[in-house]
């Protein structure tokens, strides 16, 4: 097992962890001309169909809690990414779609995306890059059956 400089083994969530805020940071870097953050990536794709989604919806999709969901979504609106209207079956709900300007940034974005985890993977060959996404794909299994 690999060990850090104070002698300790390190576990895989410490890698998972240091990927994630790695990407995190690279991903808004890269996003920000387009005026988009690593943060909305589960509305963008959730709404990216034209859909038009309720903010509970939203919440769940993205697994936040609601109030988390509704600041996301305070600064999507704010920033004119998304745009609310009334839910013609609850007046007292509204629904959560993409504006035009965002839908039409997001193949931009897509690219980005793609070239970030290429960058993230260079030098792994297509064998690795497959058993990589297997062994990630089981662990996350695992993490959503502890959450069930």
């Amino acid at each position: 097992m690999p060990v850090d400089f104070a002698g300790e083994t390190r576990m895989s969530g410490h890698y998972f962890s240091r990927i994630a805020r790695a990407m995190a940071r690279i991903g808004d870097a890269r996003l920000k001309p387009l005026g988009f953050a690593t943060a909305q990536l589960p509305v963008l794709t959730a709404l990216r169909d034209g859909a038009a989604r309720s903010q509970s919806e939203l919440a769940r999709w993205a697994k936040v809690e609601q109030p988390t969901m509704a600041q996301l979504l305070a600064r999507m609106e704010r920033d004119g990414i998304v745009r609310r209207e009334s839910d013609p079956r609850d007046r007292r709900s509204s629904l959560v779609s993409l504006t035009e300007e965002a839908r039409t940034k997001l193949p931009a974005a897509r690219k980005i995306l793609e070239e970030g985890n290429d960058d993230a993977t260079r030098g792994l060959s297509q064998e690795e890059l497959a058993t990589l996404v297997g062994l990630m794909e089981r662990v996350l299994a695992n993490l959503d059956a502890l959450e069930a």
